[in-house]
């Protein structure tokens, strides 16, 4: 099985802190040298370990990032 090499390009912020130092964060991410996509993870305090997460691309974070915004003005008309 071939080598994935990564790169975090930006680190956007940290979401979390375990008890064990493991960070939740959001992060720009290329993996093979390809385009760096947004990247929702967990992640050891050296960054050479890392959870299963989830990888946007900038169209499917735009996305997410309406239906956040959608969910947010329903709850402030409904409060």
């Amino acid at each position: 099985m071939a080598e994935i090499t990564f790169e975090i390009t930006a680190s956007l912020g940290v979401l979390s802190t375990s008890q064990t130092g493991w960070t939740k964060e959001v992060n720009l991410v290329s993996r093979n040298g390809r385009e760096p996509k947004y990247d929702i993870r967990e992640w050891s305090p050296d960054h050479q370990k890392m959870t299963k997460g989830i990888t946007l691309t900038l169209k499917e974070r735009e996305a997410l990032q309406r239906l956040l915004e959608q969910e947010e003005a329903r709850q402030n008309d409904q409060g």
